[in-house]
């Protein structure tokens, strides 16, 4: 989605690679993963018995500490790495893994999927500054672009990954990997027309790899001005939209205030969009129409009406929206 990519920016991991190959305990590091330490699961190299899924069509790559600059860092400066942050005790973990390497095999060598072990990496996932796990970000020409937390439906990774690419190819990032194994990926001239790109959205690409997001915002309107129903289009306009809401808003003191301040409207917007933002549609969703529930007149049509605007973010096609958007019919009828 777009809007993780403008929420969090780019982070440069110059330095990444030389705090991960430090003695445990040296000095800039930070805590490891929620649950980590001590959880169950056996640490050992990259790509061990035990790794969720085994599927990606040669485009998935077992990472280690000593191999990350290489890999990752290097190899991202002509074509898309996707980080895959999980561990052999990790459920969630288990479900989403098989996904993104069902999506790295259809992309065909568009994006390298980077399968990490916090447990056989645990200074790599403490140089990255990892709370919780599954976690998945991208690297696009040494710089990490955070995409998404928690396990999430195909079709959802699906957008992420979609964004992903048009941000890599407005800094210039459009290389197509070679399959581990032999093979040969698709050349640009046997790939379909449409991988080009939708040339609708060239502007919209622009502006997001300078960060404007007013100007994307702008972009997206002027597509829907001429074609209304532009689902494509619909959806990463509220996508911007929720970044521009979310992005200077401090995560934790919002959930606080909503926790607080249960039946105020816009308190339960503002936790509901962070929700999302940070990769847990399916929590914002049962906020809000919780909160349909309790409210009534004006409060429960700012909180109806905010909550279609998330189902645009999502996408309409989600099995999680369909779900909800009957629950929202059962709490308003």
């Amino acid at each position: 989605m777009t809007g993780n990519f403008s929420r969090y920016g780019a982070v440069d991991l110059s330095g990444l690679a030389n705090r991960a190959n430090q003695p445990a305990g040296a000095p800039g590091g930070r805590p490891g993963p929620a649950g980590a330490a001590g959880a169950p699961g056996t640490a050992g190299a990259a790509g061990a018995a035990g790794a969720p899924g085994g599927a990606g069509g040669g485009f998935v790559i077992d990472v280690t500490e000593a191999t990350f600059q290489a890999e990752v860092v290097n190899r991202s400066a002509s074509v898309p790495v996707v980080i895959d942050f999980w561990a052999t005790w990790c459920q969630p973990c288990k479900q989403l893994s098989p996904v993104l390497e069902k999506l790295a095999a259809e992309y065909a060598g568009k994006f390298v999927l980077a399968k990490i072990d916090v447990d056989a990496n645990p200074r790599l996932a403490q140089a990255a500054g990892i709370q919780s796990i599954p976690l998945v970000v991208a690297v696009v020409g040494g710089q990490l672009v955070p995409l998404f937390q928690g396990a999430v439906p195909e079709s959802q990774a699906r957008q992420f990954l979609d964004e992903l690419l048009r941000l890599a190819a407005g800094q210039g990032v459009t290389g197509t990997a070679q399959p581990a194994g032999g093979g040969e990926a698709p050349s640009s001239e046997e790939a379909p027309e449409e991988d080009a790109g939708d040339p609708r959205f060239a502007e919209v690409d622009e502006a997001l790899a300078r960060d404007d997001l007013d100007g994307a915002a702008a972009a997206y309107e002027k597509i829907l001005a001429q074609t209304p129903a532009d689902e494509e289009a619909k959806s990463g306009l509220a996508q911007v939209q929720l970044v521009r809401r979310v992005r200077t808003l401090d995560p934790t003191a919002v959930r606080s205030d909503a926790a607080a301040r249960p039946d105020d409207a816009q308190a339960q917007c503002l936790a509901a969009d962070v929700d999302v933002a940070d990769g847990d549609p399916r929590a914002a969703f049962d906020r809000l129409i919780d909160a349909v529930r309790r409210s009534a007149g004006a409060e429960r049509d700012t909180l109806r009406v905010h909550l279609l605007e998330l189902f645009e973010v999502v996408g309409g096609d989600d099995e999680l929206v369909r779900t909800a958007r009957r629950q929202l019919s059962a709490a308003l009828f």
